[in-house]
């Protein structure tokens, strides 16, 4: 016959209980500290999510090859056609023999962008606030701003200048166009995503459509937001880019630097001006990407980076 628990005394009963806490607990701060232990640290190569995860060979010797690989291909190409392709060693050439030249108009070419930038998403946003509250709107604004979109920019240049004289205006006109469309849907469908069950939540609290706006949807359109950004930061530099070369009238820029470069036939400085104009670009991505995990560090979008 078995003896339980409750077939033992109490001082019996306790004196078990005691025994068995004693074996278990002193392996239990071994556990845990070895479970601490072998817990990498972020800043650790071994971690997933290190922060160092750049140092791994596999993340930084695939673009180091193919860099290899297309500057092999470019000197091939620039001994092949000289009229086409210059040097890589002359493109470095001209960046060093007049570094400011280059840097001053890339500081003119950048503000055109941003404040371009600026004005196109401050109509994007405020349209799409209105496409995504009435239907009215919608049908309104929608039509205008796909013909917008399907315009050729460049052609309608000229006739800014006509209208606005030979300042910035005529660029951060083009610039403002060439942003605002990617601005405008994004913001518009992240707006109108918002869960059916989540706006009856709200309405049942009697919650008015601007707190709704501010709690609600823009929280959820942000994700289409940065989506956005991502695209219109380095198309903020083509729009300026190409507002220089087609207003007539522009003193400096990097676009007028390729267009003067171009007229008497100096190579160098036509690619030195792009190399700038990609470092721009590029430095604009990584830092909307850069405030992008931060702003949306709870998103799932911003999971596993």
């Amino acid at each position: 016959m078995t003896m339980t628990d409750k077939d033992l005394p109490a001082d019996a009963a306790a004196d078990a209980a005691d025994a068995a806490n004693a074996a278990v607990a002193p392996d239990a701060p071994l556990l845990a500290g070895a479970a601490i232990a072998t817990e990498p640290s972020r800043y650790s190569l071994r971690h997933p999510r290190s922060r160092l995860a750049f140092l791994r060979p596999k993340v930084w010797l695939p673009l180091v090859v193919m860099l290899v690989v297309l500057g092999v291909l470019w000197e091939w190409g620039a001994a092949s056609m000289p009229y086409l392709l210059p040097p890589l060693g002359s493109i470095g050439d001209a960046l060093a023999a007049d570094p400011l030249y280059y840097l001053e108009n890339a500081w003119v070419t950048l503000q055109e962008a941003l404040l371009g930038l600026l004005i196109g998403f401050i109509a994007a946003f405020v349209l799409a606030i209105a496409i995504s509250e009435s239907i009215l709107a919608r049908r309104a604004i929608m039509p205008i701003a796909v013909v917008l979109n399907v315009t050729p920019l460049v052609a309608i240049a000229p006739a800014l200048v006509v209208a606005f004289g030979f300042g910035p205006e005529p660029k951060l006109i083009v610039t403002a166009l060439i942003c605002f469309f990617p601005i405008l849907i994004n913001v518009a469908v992240g707006l109108r995503s918002v869960s059916p069950q989540v706006l009856q939540v709200y309405q049942t609290i009697k919650a008015s459509r601007a707190e709704m706006l501010w709690h609600i949807r823009v929280p959820s359109s942000l994700p289409y937001l940065f989506a956005a950004l991502r695209i219109v930061f380095p198309l903020s530099i083509v729009g300026a880019v190409v507002a220089e070369m087609s207003a007539p009238g522009a003193a400096k820029g990097l676009g007028t630097v390729i267009s003067v470069a171009s007229s008497t036939n100096q190579l160098a400085v036509v690619y030195a001006a792009i190399t700038i104009l990609a470092v721009l670009g590029s430095v604009l991505l990584l830092i909307v990407t850069a405030i992008e995990r931060r702003a949306l560090h709870w998103h799932e979008s911003s999971q596993g980076r």
